[in-house]
């Protein structure tokens, strides 16, 4: 079960501070401790505490960030919920693959669960950050679980896959945290910007779909270190000579 110490579970700009102290009470249960807070919309009150049930320690050490990047930060592996299909396409797993990958993961690394507002969820800027989207089957009828049941059925899978001791064929692969992933994209976009490939007035979805690219390949560490060598070789040689001697 100690693999579960390094999963965090990310709130983002929660409305309702009692939905914070639901989702406490239900990591609690499964034994899960790490609860980050993203921008949340009301501040930990009674009503939290009351609704947490015996989980206002969760809620004590809570930490408390600006934005998901710095949620995030430090994760190999960053899982996000979405409720409803997105126009671009993106590695998906449901609820019991995610408890069997994370639980893998987190032997070696910090993983993050991340949950969007109770209205709309994750924005798609904010889903791109992730490697993979999570989706929760249910009655299509009535899809109306609220932000507490579905970090309930999450935690759920991840204590049973810690549980079982079950482990994936690429646990002893060695990812880059999501800051790392995040410098990258900044540097391709930046020189695929100065060879002209994306233009300035209509750049499109070039950098979306590239995210999700890289995100199905999933380069390892040594990998990423060599993509970013390859660019900063090619923003070198692309870059206008400077300090050239002039003619008289």
């Amino acid at each position: 079960m100690e693999q579960l110490s390094a999963i965090r579970i990310v709130l983002v700009e929660t409305s309702h501070s009692g939905n914070i102290g639901s989702v406490a009470r239900a990591m609690k249960n499964m034994g899960l401790s790490q609860l980050v807070l993203v921008n949340p919309q009301e501040a930990i009150d009674g009503k939290a505490v009351a609704l947490a049930a015996g989980a206002s320690d969760l809620l004590q050490q809570a930490r408390v960030v600006a934005s998901l990047d710095e949620a995030i930060a430090e994760c190999s592996l960053v899982v996000g919920t979405s409720a409803r299909p997105r126009t671009l396409s993106w590695p998906a797993l449901d609820a019991r693959e995610c408890g069997l990958r994370a639980t893998t993961e987190a032997r070696h690394h910090p993983v993050a669960i991340v949950f969007g507002r109770e209205r709309n969820g994750l924005t798609n800027d904010e889903l791109q950050k992730c490697h993979y989207h999570l989706h929760i089957p249910s009655n299509p009828d009535y899809s109306a679980l609220n932000i507490a049941q579905a970090v309930q059925v999450v935690t759920y899978e991840l204590r049973m896959a810690a549980s079982a001791g079950a482990v994936m064929a690429e646990a002893e692969v060695d990812y880059p945290p999501a800051e790392e992933l995040e410098r990258f994209y900044a540097q391709l976009e930046a020189i695929l910007r100065q060879v002209g490939f994306i233009l300035p007035r209509h750049p499109g979805q070039v950098m979306q779909k590239l995210r999700r690219l890289f995100t199905r390949a999933r380069p390892e560490t040594q990998e990423m270190a060599i993509l970013r060598g390859m660019l900063a070789t090619m923003h070198k040689a692309s870059a206008p000579a400077s300090g050239a001697d002039s003619e008289e």
